[in-house]
């Protein structure tokens, strides 16, 4: 009884151990909109998409390079409302963003080394959604 406990203890200790290594980067502002960017390297990206479940908006953001898709950073990101209004404006430090966006319906214009997407997104409360765009 006691080994089971010392085991499920240290897969424990190891669970929290690697839990904690994996770092978030800082949650910046736009507008009053909190976002967190980032997803350089593999521990990065595990902590955002860990925690992409409790943010509204998740956008990925890729390149098509020699034939196959490629993460990219860099990209300028303007989300609008309804109304035309810039309600959010910032540049991607990585190829995932997280958008703390209120429910509602909004318009994302992301370019990047010239080029533009544009995507049409309705955001609905306890609702979750990944975006992602693609450049060829």
């Amino acid at each position: 009884m006691q080994v089971l406990l010392k085991t499920i203890l240290t897969s424990l200790l190891v669970l929290v151990g690697s839990v904690s290594l994996a770092q978030i980067p800082p949650t910046q502002y736009s507008q009053k909109i909190a976002y967190i960017t980032g997803g350089v390297g593999k521990e990065e990206t595990i902590a955002i998409l860990a925690e992409a479940k409790q943010w509204p908006l998740l956008l990925e953001l890729s390149q098509l390079v020699d034939g196959r898709g490629v993460w990219i950073f860099g990209a300028n990101i303007k989300i609008t409302n309804t109304q035309k209004q810039v309600v959010f404006d910032a540049k991607a430090d990585g190829p995932y963003m997280l958008v703390n966006l209120d429910a509602g319906d909004y318009f994302i214009a992301a370019s990047y080394e010239g080029a533009e997407q544009k995507r049409a997104i309705a955001i609905k409360a306890g609702s979750p959604q990944k975006i992602s765009i693609f450049w060829k």
